[in-house]
């Protein structure tokens, strides 16, 4: 592939210098969806998960001159989500300190304790929704990738039938195409994506 995005190892080594503002747009770019949806999970409300994510973000720059030391703990994602996850329980402590403020997000739900809960103890539910998160993140970069490289009317009949779920036949009518056609397009692009995200995965851990 041409054109190709600097790897993961290349961005994060980018990162140390604070003053390279295209490796910060392109790490907020790619990483900063994963981060709210994952925290706003937990139960915070849209200002307070922005809020935490620019505290991760804060996080990140300071301690990425560091992350080759954590490699043996788990490289990038876990680092990340450690980093997430002690925020979370600080964020949550805070909360707790200034009383019942009702909900989840005040202190006194189920999310609230899970976080506290597991910020001593590990993972479980926490981890697994960050993993869910982190493979849904590495899924819509891996379609960004690909789409380009691929013919349109075979991306079509992938978009249409793998992400929107139309029939096969409703997909030849929409792209001009046949409908064994169609499946076979599916098929390419699905075989494709899954090397792609196997790829960035690799990517991710290295």
């Amino acid at each position: 592939m041409t054109n190709s995005p600097p790897t993961r190892a290349t961005l994060l080594l980018r990162l140390r210098d604070r003053g390279d503002a295209v490796a910060w747009n392109e790490f907020v770019r790619d990483y900063g969806p994963l981060l709210y949806r994952f925290v706003r999970s937990r139960g915070l409300q849209d200002a307070d998960a922005a809020d935490l994510v620019q505290d991760v973000m804060r996080r990140v720059g300071t301690g990425i001159g560091r992350l080759d030391y954590e490699k043996q703990k788990g490289g990038f994602r876990a680092w990340l989500f450690t980093i997430t996850r002690n925020q979370l329980a600080t964020y949550f402590e805070k909360r707790k300190q200034l009383g019942p403020l009702g909900g989840a997000a005040a202190g006194g739900g189920s999310a609230a304790d899970d976080v506290r809960e597991q910020a001593d103890n590990g993972h479980s539910s926490l981890e697994a929704q960050w993993e869910l998160e982190y493979r849904r993140q590495l899924a819509a970069r891996a379609m960004q990738q690909l789409k380009p490289t691929i013919e349109p009317n075979t991306w079509a009949a992938f978009e249409l039938t793998a992400i929107e779920g139309r029939t096969a036949q409703h997909t030849a009518e929409r792209t001009g195409m046949s409908t064994g056609a169609v499946y076979v397009a599916r098929s390419r692009v699905t075989a494709k994506l899954r090397d792609e995200i196997t790829r960035l995965l690799a990517e991710e851990e290295a």
